[in-house]
């Protein structure tokens, strides 16, 4: 048996895009890539990759997955030969059986070598040999009580002030280079401080558990700001800075920002909803991360044009999330640090409670993009503004847009609305086939129904139990509320019932759920309908309350009886079915 800790280990090493491009000609369209299907023969291209869960599914044979499955079936290999071939591939070497403990003690290690770093970082901030770092954060307005709150630290100018100490401790050197405080000298391959003449943020995941860093320089060559590599309990692109503490905040939403002073500015000033990125442009791990905690998001990111256009792409990842957006707009400040240090916290307070939604922003940005006092900046500017306002689906929010920008622009708002008109036609006949093909995949005969023969002639407990199989892939903090009113055993279809079974062992021992750690239990059919029932709905937002719908359409099939088996009730049995019958009219 392969360690699990290895197979996430590997699923680090691996992207999607790059192995399947290898085996087929991918062509990018938005958020996903398409090409011809290399497991059935087709002219026109069905078979999608999904980098946001490093996914592929193929609408046309209903072949799907994560990577270990593509391999398996690109290269007919059996499940540890393909995880041998991705790791080859990746440089990494496949542990035996007795590594999956080694693998869970050294996660355990860097934890605790993490929290002894950054308590030796705070040590040293407060300490004479801090001096540097202390008046830095000083020198940036910030208290005493935020530097404790937050634990931030300094790492002083040597090259072995941290790792003198972890030895001093009982910490290998392999276990300061497993959690990348350390890095090997090229001259001699021992360990010395990642971190040197830094200011220290540390990153605390919602546990409270410290699992990385980031460092500011204070002078001297590096980059500026020097983060964490991933690790075996870290990866940037699915944490976020100072979310253990935004997500327990009474204010609305959360505050988006680009970098830790930011936060820390803004935390300090009483917005302590506020959280960052780490030192990536925003991920759709990140949105979905947050959509569990909010369901609107400010994004006050720097006022410059890479801020600007890092506002523009995470609009579009909120959208697929489902988290409404609301975007600020700094005048006189690049960033919300410097804005409060100008006006004080009490007019940016007055700044968010004005700032503009997501539409307004887009308009405005158009605005900007032509000379509106042209007759063909106009136009060119109109052209842009019917696409924006067709893929607005509430028709009176369209309306109102429409009305006021034409009025501003001296133009008649039906022929706007006219437009607007011809770009939804487009739309709709593009949503129109995309339902056709979800439609196809969810309730025809093709290959769901080839993977899941019970299917057909059980459809609406087949539907409920997908939903909630979807859900709990997507939604794995349901678990408890779902595995409390209905088990596996009251699925009606076979194959559901399995894959159902299975994700509620691996919840209930606290395993993933992702993709590539199930391809390990599932086997190609099952990854083939989970990776299916993703594809069809890659960034719903399901609610408890679907979640109980679901539940009783399958807690109903429990009344239906044919004629046949209630004529062979005994007395007693018939009592029961009718109380039954009458309580679930109730």
């Amino acid at each position: 048996m392969i360690p699990e800790s290895f197979i996430q280990e590997l699923r680090f090493h691996v992207d999607m895009e790059q192995l399947v491009s290898s085996y087929v000609r991918l062509q990018r369209r938005g958020r996903v890539s398409v090409g011809l299907c290399p497991f059935h023969n087709e002219k026109t291209p069905s078979f999608t990759v999904y980098p946001d869960n490093q996914s592929f599914y193929c609408f046309g044979c209903g072949a799907g997955g994560d990577a270990i499955t593509f391999v398996r079936r690109a290269e007919n290999l059996d499940y540890p030969e393909a995880v041998r071939f991705l790791a080859d591939r990746a440089g990494l070497r496949v542990p035996d059986e007795e590594g999956d403990d080694e693998g869970a003690r050294m996660k355990l290690r860097v934890l605790e070598c993490n929290r002894a770093a950054a308590r030796f970082y705070y040590d040293t901030l407060v300490s004479p040999a801090g001096a540097r770092g202390l008046q830095y954060l000083r020198a940036r307005a910030l208290s005493d009580a935020v530097i404790r709150r937050f634990g931030l630290g300094y790492a002083p100018a040597g090259w072995n002030a941290l790792t003198d100490r972890l030895h001093a401790l009982g910490f290998t050197e392999e276990e300061m280079l497993a959690a990348r405080v350390a890095a090997p000298s090229k001259k001699d391959g021992r360990a010395y401080d990642l971190f040197r003449d830094r200011v220290i943020f540390p990153i605390i995941d919602l546990r409270g558990g410290v699992i990385g860093f980031g460092g500011r320089v204070l002078e001297g060559d590096g980059p500026k700001y020097l983060n964490s590599p991933d690790t075996p309990v870290f990866k940037k692109s699915r944490n976020l800075f100072a979310l253990n503490r935004a997500k327990a905040s009474k204010q609305e939403g959360l505050l988006l920002a680009e970098g830790y002073m930011d936060v820390l500015a803004l935390h300090q000033a009483g917005f302590d909803n506020a959280v960052a990125t780490l030192g990536t442009s925003l991920t759709a791990e990140q949105t979905q991360l947050i959509s569990r905690y909010a369901r609107e998001v400010t994004i006050a990111y720097d006022s410059d044009g890479a801020g600007q256009k890092a506002t523009r792409r995470a609009i579009g990842l909120f959208e697929q999330a489902g988290v409404r957006v609301r975007v600020l707009k700094m005048e006189g400040a690049k960033d919300p640090d410097e804005y409060i240090k100008k006006f004080g916290a009490g007019r940016f307070k007055l700044l968010l409670q004005s700032c503009a939604n997501a539409t307004e922003f887009e308009i405005g940005r158009l605005r900007q993009s032509y000379d509106l006092e042209t007759a063909d900046g106009k136009v060119a500017f109109l052209n842009e503004f019917a696409v924006l306002m067709a893929s607005i689906r509430n028709p009176i929010e369209r309306d109102v847009y429409v009305k006021k920008t034409a009025a501003e622009l001296a133009v008649s708002p039906e022929a706007v609305l006219q437009m607007v008109a011809s770009n939804l036609k487009k739309r709709r006949g593009g949503e129109a086939r995309k339902q056709q093909r979800d439609l196809h995949m969810y309730v025809g005969a093709g290959a769901r129904g080839k993977q899941n023969p019970e299917r057909e002639r059980n459809l609406k407990y087949a539907l409920a139990e997908e939903r909630l199989i979807a859900m709990l892939l997507q939604n794995p903090d349901y678990y408890s509320h779902i595995a409390a009113q209905i088990g596996p055993e009251q699925f009606v279809t076979a194959l559901n019932r399995e894959i159902f079974s299975r994700l509620c062992e691996r919840l209930r021992a606290g395993r993933s759920i992702e993709l590539f750690s199930l391809s390990g239990v599932l086997n190609d059919e099952e990854m083939s309908l989970v990776s299916g029932l993703l594809a069809a709905s890659p960034s719903a937002r399901h609610s408890r309350e679907e979640a109980d719908d679901c539940i009783q359409v399958l807690k109903s099939h429990e009344n239906e009886k044919s004629s046949g088996e209630v004529a062979a009730m005994d007395e007693e049995q018939l009592k029961r079915y009718f109380q039954k019958i009458v309580s679930a009219k109730k």
